[in-house]
């Protein structure tokens, strides 16, 4: 049987073709039987329906994957997962390199392309790092995520709240949730 595998790190990710649809248009395309999706990191090896998928692999079987930064974050997950699925007799075809071999060409190949997939990946968290650090110079910078509201928005839902309103009745009213408002009361919210 031929297997298919996709993944993203987010569920909103879809930059350079590794989007699910795409991974999933290109797996369709190849002709796999089964298509098995997740959004799920790739910084660890704890990817559950991958997991689930390589334990259900039998021998005659092929894995396909779109790229290689899909199957494996590091050079040596990478290259153990290889080993194991050939010594069940799976091949692996990964479908922007081709047939993965199990020959000493074919392991030497793998091991480049990990090695690679592995200094991008480095090199893409040394970007962002060294990003932060710049911004963080910028006495107006603020990490995470933007205030989905004002200090006056959660002042006047709060000043509702003292006057004798419902939180149901200030979430309708201001359309900001019970568990905001909660937090900012614990917090003794002041008006920044």
């Amino acid at each position: 049987m031929i297997y298919g595998y996709a993944r993203v790190s987010t569920a909103t990710q879809g930059r350079d073709g590794n989007s699910l649809e795409e991974q999933v248009a290109a797996l369709n395309a190849y002709g796999c039987q089964e298509i098995i999706q997740e959004a799920f990191t790739g910084k660890t090896m704890e990817r559950p329906a991958f997991q689930s998928l390589l334990a259900r692999l039998s021998a005659g079987d092929t894995l396909v994957i779109t790229k290689l930064d899909r199957f494996a974050r590091t050079a040596i997950e990478g290259v153990q997962t290889v080993r194991n699925l050939f010594e069940r007799g799976i091949r692996v075809h990964i479908l922007n390199m081709g047939l993965i071999e199990n020959t000493l060409t074919g392991n030497l190949i793998l091991t480049v392309m990990l090695a690679f997939a592995e200094y991008e990946h480095g090199m893409i968290v040394e970007r962002t790092q060294t990003g932060k650090s710049v911004a963080r110079l910028n006495p107006a910078f603020k990490d995470g995520r933007p205030k989905k509201f004002s200090a006056q928005q959660i002042t006047l839902a709060l000043d509702l709240l003292s006057a004798g309103k419902s939180y149901g009745q200030v979430c309708k009213m201001t359309g900001i949730s019970k568990s905001t408002l909660l937090r900012a009361k614990r917090e003794g919210w002041q008006n920044e």
